[in-house]
């Protein structure tokens, strides 16, 4: 005989727990599932490690609601400016949040903090069961039920039936294959390096965004004056930097992001991601709606991937909210295809956003290299475009349109 559960989240990573922090309550409905590969506090759980992650100050509106945020605001690290170029080039705009009467544009948070303060909010919940350490070995859905069959670390299997699966596995989704549902990829034939390193100079809270030809560096402002590093690398370069001793791999990124910061010193572990973009063919199934990376996977330029997905989690969960109050079907189709209505215009634009600027910025034709110059001289003179762009780095603009849909 089957478990029920009125909502089943496949992946408890960042997305998924965003949605279940989200959808919990102090009562024992509606009743959640997360099933997760990895316990939440152990060493391997590669979705809170010491990577970081940037966060929108829309964001950070959105972790409130959630009751999250308050378990990290101690250790997040705010971004005042930002600056970005384009090397060899003469093009440079620079953002300070004060100008738009902000105290940061962002927030740059340890993922193994992100996980602790969502892990604190869901077992808190009197809703919300966690079912880890379990993988997904099969899933199926029909018109009445979605059905998963989870194994856990010791073998035993356990067959569990919602009224919805939320598919959150991540850009890998078995859950998304079990379903047949495609994607289309790109391969960007880039790598992401990530690393930490300590500047010189203080880093006054500031986000550098680098370009180059073989695409972004960004150097990120931390704790204690260190800097997260997140240095796009074509893959056939990838090998010989991670053979770099550490004084080697320093001149290497010392010459590609310039003095800005002065000497750079004391890296931290090297760890290498390979980029691409990818996009679910459908963001829904009967039964059955993907959201995060298992939707859409984008490259970490501006750092749009989590922001977009906690989006995601945050609309469906104020439709979810709302289905509950109303007595209404959570898996009823005409919701999740309201909910994939939604969501299409927000995606689509960050998609095309994150893409075309990889694209332009890779470029080494001549026309695209003067007119991306010039784009970025006149946004940093031209008060009206300053605070355009200003108001995206902040994510107000997709704040405000998820607050008038949801009311978060």
């Amino acid at each position: 005989m089957a478990d029920d559960y009125d909502i089943l989240i496949i992946g408890g990573g960042m997305v998924g727990a965003s949605l279940a922090c989200a959808l919990a309550q102090d009562s024992a409905q509606p009743r959640v599932g997360v099933v997760e590969a990895m316990a939440f506090n152990h060493a391997q759980q590669t979705s809170y490690d010491e990577r970081t992650t940037g966060l929108s100050y829309g964001s950070r509106r959105i972790l409130e609601s959630m009751g999250v945020w308050g378990g990290i605001e101690a250790e997040a690290v705010p971004i005042k400016k930002i600056h970005i170029s384009d090397r060899g080039h003469f093009g440079c705009m620079r953002l300070a949040s004060a100008d738009h009467g902000a105290e940061a544009f962002g927030y740059i948070v340890a993922n193994r903090m992100l996980g602790a303060a969502m892990l604190q909010r869901m077992t808190a919940a009197a809703n919300v069961e966690l079912l880890c350490p379990a993988t997904l070995h099969d899933l199926s859905v029909d018109t009445t039920a979605a059905r998963a069959t989870i194994r856990w670390a010791d073998g035993r299997e356990q067959v569990l039936q919602a009224r919805l699966v939320v598919i959150a596995d991540g850009q890998k989704s078995v859950a998304r294959e079990r379903l047949g549902i495609r994607t289309t990829q790109r391969n960007y034939g880039q790598s992401a390096l990530v690393t930490a390193v300590m500047p010189e100079h203080q880093h006054d809270y500031t986000a550098f965004e680098r370009f180059t030809n073989a695409g972004p560096l960004a150097v990120l402002p931390l704790k204690e004056n260190r800097c997260a590093v997140v240095w796009t690398l074509r893959s056939d370069e990838v090998d010989a930097v991670l053979a770099q001793d550490d004084a080697a791999f320093l001149r290497s990124l010392q010459a590609c992001f310039g003095q800005r910061l002065g000497q750079l010193s004391a890296p931290g572990t090297r760890r290498v991601y390979p980029l691409s973009l990818q996009r679910a063919d459908t963001l829904v199934r009967a039964r059955a709606v993907l959201i995060g990376n298992a939707a859409h996977t984008l490259h970490p330029i501006a750092a749009q991937g989590f922001n977009l997905g906690l989006r995601d989690a945050a609309v469906l969960a104020a439709m979810l909210h709302e289905a509950v109050r109303a007595g209404s079907d959570l898996g009823d189709a005409q919701l999740l295809e309201n909910y994939a209505r939604q969501r299409a215009r927000d995606q689509r634009g960050v998609t095309a956003f994150t893409d075309g600027l990889v694209r332009l910025f890779s470029s080494d034709s001549l026309p695209l290299v003067l007119a991306r110059n010039a784009a970025l001289v006149a946004a940093d003179v031209i008060p009206a475009l300053k605070r355009s762009i200003g108001r995206r780095a902040m994510g107000l603009a997709h704040y405000s349109r998820l607050r008038r849909q949801t009311r978060v």
